[in-house]
């Protein structure tokens, strides 16, 4: 019987290379998504609707997060893989920052990972087992300058994971967390050429990443292979942050 991962923001750019790695390792695939209805309907015929679901969620609401979780365990009886990969990024002086900003980016990216944990756990629990990977950022570790309220909300998810590690882990659960560099993603094309390149020359690997080395790192951590491994920060940003 084919095992079960749930993951957030799945229309993304990150989250469908997830929703896809995960999927050829045997996974069925449950993903919640909230404007892009195209690319969730795209995804879902890609993948197939026997081992595939699309669930318009806005997960800074609990009732709506616990909708989500609860879609799969109707489909497929189970979860065992959670992928908390939902969030949004403003870039802004400090002092601009509006109240309305702030607070759509804590809602997303801190309070949606919580709610929509907080339900998977419960099912985890009674299964003795399950696999949690928070997707923060490079700069939830450094601090960016001009994404001040973004860079809160990443460390907070690193923070996050670690405690709950402790928390779940006699419970037989797993919480990890990956923090990307710059990946080339939708989200990211607001950086110039300038801007980039600038990135590239302070990596050692000497380049950005692309949306397959984060879905590499989330099925190593979603699977066996990673079973002794729980309460981790693993960067995937070429040797950025060293």
């Amino acid at each position: 019987m084919n095992k079960t991962a749930v993951i957030t923001g799945g229309s993304g750019d990150i989250g469908k290379e997830c929703c896809k790695k995960l999927f050829e390792s045997g996974y069925n695939i449950v993903f919640g998504y909230l404007n892009n209805v195209k690319e969730a309907d795209e995804l879902c015929k890609i993948l197939g609707s026997d081992r595939c679901k699309a669930v318009k969620s806005d997960i800074s609401n609990a009732q709506q997060a616990k909708k989500l979780v609860e879609a799969a365990i109707e489909k497929f009886g189970g979860i065992d893989v959670l992928v908390n990969n939902a969030a949004v990024s403003k870039s802004n002086i400090f002092q601009d920052v509006s109240c309305e900003e702030l607070e759509e980016i804590i809602n997303i990216n801190i309070k949606g990972a919580f709610y929509v944990t907080q339900e998977a756990v419960k099912y985890m629990l009674k299964d003795h087992k399950g696999s949690i990977i928070n997707i923060s950022s490079m700069w939830g570790e450094t601090g960016a300058s001009m994404e001040v309220a973004y860079s809160m909300t990443k460390a907070a998810i690193i923070g996050f994971t670690k405690a709950l590690a402790k928390e779940v882990g006699p419970s037989g659960i797993r919480v990890n967390c990956i923090t990307p560099g710059l990946i080339d993603t939708k989200m990211n094309s607001c950086y110039t050429k300038e801007d980039l390149d600038a990135v590239i020359y302070e990596t050692p690997l000497c380049r950005i990443g692309n949306t397959q080395d984060v879905a590499n790192a989330v099925d190593f951590l979603a699977g066996e292979k990673s079973s002794f491994v729980t309460g981790q920060i693993i960067g995937i940003n070429g040797g950025y942050v060293i």
